[in-house]
């Protein structure tokens, strides 16, 4: 893991603009107190997390049942095992945070709960598909962000899975204007669309790395119920979400593996390369 980090901080290093972002990102967080050389080691430290979330999910496939048990910890689990026990499903909305891959996982081996997850889809294909195929083999159904994912996902609910809904970026679809950090931004309607729809239960999740594994955090539901028109409710729970999304960011912003673009005041023209760039949902 120091390897890791290590490689992810020099990468950081010579990303100039990327690193202007990520810091504009953590100081709507933390505040403008946040700055000089203090804030220069919080965005390093954003890059070390950000290759330790890929050898921490890429080792998996490698490690033992009691090993990947072992190296989990949680709080709030039984929010999960109620929400299914209702039969309708449970969306757990994520921000992009920690090993998410290391949570779907143990849910998979230690409570024998189906998990599916919905991903950005990558250029060339053939990255899409090597992902898919990575993620399938830890015991995850993967749907990948297209014309189909809505009709997907309502599948996998009626399945009773446990949905992995990456929900602090908007990458096109249906988007709700919130107040997220304190700006005005979109984010996606999705989470608060199925759940009004299917029933399912809307759970607030975070992942965060520590040494040695992973500690999931299960918030409570958001109240997802239909009150008028479903555009008013959809807008209604997406807010409630952000709100949620903004606590459990707080409690790690240097693991927030935020790298693009996410209010409008970020997509300038003068950075073009960083408003086409992507990472792995």
């Amino acid at each position: 893991m120091p390897v890791a980090r290590g490689v992810g901080r020099l990468a950081g290093r010579f990303d100039g603009d990327r690193r202007r972002l990520v810091a504009r990102h953590l100081q709507r967080v933390v505040g403008s107190e946040l700055n000089g050389r203090q804030l220069q080691r919080s965005v390093s430290r954003v890059f070390a997390s950000y290759a330790d979330y890929y050898l921490q999910s890429f080792r998996l496939p490698s490690m033992t049942t009691e090993q990947i048990v072992a190296g989990f910890s949680e709080e709030g689990y039984e929010r999960i095992a109620e929400g299914l026990a209702e039969g309708n499903g449970v969306i757990m909305a994520m921000p992009h945070l920690g090993s998410w891959e290391w949570a779907a996982h143990w849910l998979t081996l230690h409570h024998g709960v189906p998990v599916g997850c919905v991903v950005e889809t990558l250029e060339p294909p053939e990255l899409f598909d090597w992902y898919r195929g990575f993620r399938e083999s830890l015991g995850m159904k993967v749907v990948g962000l297209g014309p189909s994912a809505g009709v997907e996902t309502v599948a996998m609910l009626r399945e009773n899975r446990a949905l992995c809904l990456p929900s602090d970026r908007h990458v096109g679809g249906a988007g709700v204007e919130v107040e997220f950090f304190g700006e005005v931004t979109m984010l996606p309607a999705g989470p608060a669309t199925l759940a009004l729809r299917t029933g399912a239960v809307l759970l607030p999740v975070a992942i965060y790395d520590h040494r040695g594994g992973c500690h999931g955090v299960v918030r409570p539901p958001v109240v997802a119920k239909r009150e008028g028109r479903l555009r008013d409710d959809v807008a209604r729970v997406t807010r409630a979400l952000a709100g949620e999304l903004e606590v459990l960011i707080a409690a790690a912003p240097e693991q927030w593996h935020l790298l693009q673009p996410n209010w409008p005041s970020d997509r300038d023209e003068s950075e073009p390369a960083l408003a086409a760039g992507g990472t792995v949902a």
